[in-house]
């Protein structure tokens, strides 16, 4: 099922997100959803408060240059170590749609998180992967990749947000 995607502006998108156990009702439904969400919306990466739920769980699915896929299910994903040079890269969301702005990231992590089978993992990524996955854990942490932009830039793009809030307000 396709699920709607929270436009900038909407409170949730704000939100420090909360953890989840295995509990939680219907996690591989949910999971199922988010991709076919993603899918239709053709990105890269889809967290849940970009679908309104405020709990800890982001998807990707990345295929490289050498047409390697990445498929993972991130749920209560902690950073443990952003290290390395930085990487200025071109980033958009699927919520703010029509921004694209460069980003500067460390270019290299290691994450503890826990995949759909509750199996738990602690990993490095490196690269664009690394950039992937820590623009999807900022959702969780109430963060959007403007955030990073300089405040010049952000002026810039400030008239454009400011439109896309107005015009989603109601749907808050």
């Amino acid at each position: 099922m396709i699920l709607p995607i929270l436009i900038y502006g909407n409170p949730i998108l704000r939100k420090k997100c909360i953890e989840i156990d295995q509990s939680y009702q219907n996690i591989n439904l949910l999971i199922k959803n988010m991709y076919d969400t993603m899918y239709k919306a053709k990105g890269i990466g889809l967290s849940a408060p970009q679908i309104g739920l405020s709990i800890r769980l982001f998807i990707i699915e990345y295929n490289n240059f050498y047409k390697k896929k990445f498929k993972k299910v991130f749920i209560n994903p902690k950073i443990i170590k952003n290290y390395g040079y930085d990487l200025i890269s071109k980033e958009g969301c699927l919520s703010i749609p029509n921004i694209i702005e460069n980003i500067k990231r460390k270019n290299n992590l290691i994450i503890e998180y826990y995949d759909e089978n509750w199996k738990k993992y602690r990993q490095h990524f490196n690269g664009l992967l690394s950039i992937i996955i820590q623009h999807e854990y900022d959702h969780i942490d109430g963060k959007l990749f403007i955030d990073h932009i300089s405040d010049m830039k952000n002026i810039l793009i400030k008239n454009k947000l400011k439109i896309m809030f107005n015009l989603n307000k109601k749907n808050f």
